[in-house]
């Protein structure tokens, strides 16, 4: 996963790789195939651990906005090259191409994020810590944003940086849920 944010999946070869690892690059392919297999996999592992997290997160004492907050604190890249968005990044790139097992592969990756958020938007309306809205609607609007300001952290826009970034969307969400 370094070697990817580093290098980019275009540099880094399964030789260098292999290297760093402690195996040959023909071990490497033997169990991955391929860098994008390799870029998957690495990818739904990470996806596994920030999961666990985001679980933790969420089941927390808090009201629904505290966890809320926790959520997109841990979407938020935290900053240029972040090794986690850096896999993202590069597995939408090539999803253009990708096959359909793949492309598979990414939804269910997509999906546990956002039904976990759409879960936590439920339980605050139904508490009424939030305006009744629809759970499903807000979370694809509020994933959308979270992308596209993660994308500027992450690719080191200038003028977007992680606390700046925040601070939008805690805003948005103070303009869409009070």
């Amino acid at each position: 996963m370094d070697m990817i944010a580093e290098r980019g999946l275009e540099k880094l070869t399964m030789a260098a790789l292999g290297r760093e690892v402690g195996m040959s690059s023909g071990h490497l392919l033997y169990y991955f195939h391929s860098k994008d297999e390799l870029l998957l996999q690495t990818l739904e592992w990470s996806e596994g651990r920030l999961g666990a997290e985001r679980g933790r997160l969420l089941a927390a004492r808090g009201t629904a906005r505290e966890r809320l907050d926790a959520y997109v604190d841990l979407y938020v890249p935290d900053g240029h090259r972040d090794p986690h968005w850096t896999l993202w990044l590069e597995v939408w790139n090539r999803s253009q191409n990708a096959d359909d097992a793949a492309r598979e592969r990414q939804v269910a990756i997509e999906g546990a994020w956002h039904r976990d958020l759409v879960a936590l938007l439920a339980e605050g309306v139904s508490r009424g810590e939030f305006r009744p809205v629809d759970p499903d609607r807000c979370a694809a609007r509020l994933r959308a944003l979270l992308d596209g300001f993660s994308i500027h952290v992450a690719i080191g826009l200038r003028g977007t940086d992680r606390e700046r970034i925040l601070r939008h969307v805690r805003e948005f969400l103070d303009e869409s849920l009070s």
